[in-house]
């Protein structure tokens, strides 16, 4: 009962850091910036970090079930 919530906070997670790590990289190759009005290093490095990070929340929310 209490891996349910695990798993779903694990998939919400793994989703929002795959496609935004996905975004990031298909935006970064066609030479254009992840966030209208920023900088395009800052906005690839910021969206990347957070990216990863939330890929890595995932996977941690998956080793608790």
């Amino acid at each position: 009962m209490e891996s349910g919530p695990a798993i779903f906070a694990g998939v919400v997670f793994t989703l929002f850091g795959g496609g935004l790590l996905a975004w990031t990289v298909v935006r970064v190759q066609q030479g254009e910036s992840v966030a209208h009005g920023v900088n395009r290093v800052a906005s690839a490095t910021l969206a990347s970090v957070a990216g990863s990070g939330a890929l890595a929340l995932g996977m941690w929310c998956f080793t608790r079930v």
